[in-house]
């Protein structure tokens, strides 16, 4: 029981930096929406910079974009792979919540990577002749008129007759602030990780007390915390309980040492799931010190979270060109960074 109630409070510590930062990502583009279709355009070097930036922040709202950028013509299949490549889902934030120096290296090397190999991608389908999406033009998704968020009027409004939907997540972001400061939720003892869970608590309290009704239902209810936050709770749960139970009752440190090799396979191959989640098991082992930084690398470039769902649905043919060249790029570094001794 101990056991489970420590996973449990290390699961909801991770949930909630996971929410917060999501939170913060979708706000930040609904603010600025309109404006990324002109950064983006320009020449190839630009496109590749941009769509790895976008990429290698956490969660998957850059790969979303980058999908959007490419049907729309906007950004060249290369371009693509390499903010694919870049991208490491939602397991983004919780290598950040739990080995933040080794993440922010991590992401800064998918950057640099997803450059590189956008380029190599683009010269590699030229050579192949590869018939690909590069041009498609499909009508514009419409702006989003309601970025109004510091109307006091509107806020007011907002709290005359409050929906249910609002609420329920004031009044859960209150008293998760509440478990914050209490040590319920993060460390027992006030530090420099726990100073920063509280701020970002209370960031996320603010913004959802203060947000448009529509932004607050189809972003934060209906996006992040129905499709999203549950989804890495349970992943994080269930991947925490693993490695945590394998300690105690498995020698899973000794099986790994002894089968190196197979759990780096195992890692690129279960990483071409376009699904955030099994990736986790991976970035749990690593944080353990289990598994070298070169099969979490590898896993990392092959896996996408769910921002390939997208695109699936549009052209699964590019969807696999894209996976196979994330697979062959995942193996080659993560083998050669492996033999390297990382």
């Amino acid at each position: 029981m101990v056991l489970v109630l420590n996973v449990f409070k290390q699961a909801l510590t991770i949930t909630l930096f996971v929410f917060t930062m999501m939170l913060i990502l979708d706000y930040f583009n609904v603010l600025t929406k309109g404006r990324v279709n002109n950064l983006i355009k320009g020449k190839q070097w630009r496109q590749y910079t941009i769509s790895s930036f976008l990429g290698s922040t956490p969660g998957c709202l850059g790969a979303f974009l980058n999908v959007s950028f490419y049907v729309h013509g906007l950004i060249s299949f290369g371009a693509l792979v390499g903010g694919m490549i870049a991208t490491s889902g939602d397991e983004a934030f919780v290598l950040l919540a739990m080995v933040p120096k080794q993440a922010m290296f991590l992401f800064a090397l998918l950057f640099v990577f997803g450059i590189v190999l956008g380029w190599l991608s683009d010269k590699i389908a030229g050579g192949l002749k590869l018939k690909t999406c590069s041009h498609c033009t499909l009508q514009v998704v419409h702006e989003n008129q309601e970025t109004n968020f510091f109307s006091r009027q509107l806020i007011i409004k907002n709290y005359i007759k409050p929906s249910s939907i609002r609420i329920m997540l004031v009044s859960t972001a209150g008293i998760v602030t509440i478990a914050v400061i209490l040590g319920f939720i993060g460390s027992s003892s006030w530090n420099i990780k726990q100073v920063i869970l509280l701020v970002l608590s209370i960031v996320s309290f603010s913004i959802i007390a203060t947000v448009p009704e529509h932004f607050l239902k189809e972003h934060i209810w209906k996006h992040i915390a129905k499709k999203h936050i549950i989804r890495i709770f349970l992943w994080s749960f269930f991947a925490i309980l693993f490695v945590e139970t394998g300690f105690e009752y498995w020698d899973i440190e000794g099986f790994v040492q002894q089968h190196m090799e197979l759990v780096g396979l195992i890692a690129v191959l279960l990483a071409i799931v376009p699904e955030s989640g099994p990736h986790m098991i991976f970035v749990m082992l690593y944080a353990k010190g289990l598994i070298p930084f070169s099969i979490l690398l590898a896993s990392s470039i092959v896996q996408d979270g769910h921002g390939m769902l997208p695109l699936l649905s549009y052209t699964v043919k590019d969807s696999v060109l894209i996976k196979i060249f994330n697979l062959a790029f995942g193996i080659i570094i993560g083998l050669g960074f492996y033999l390297l001794g990382f």
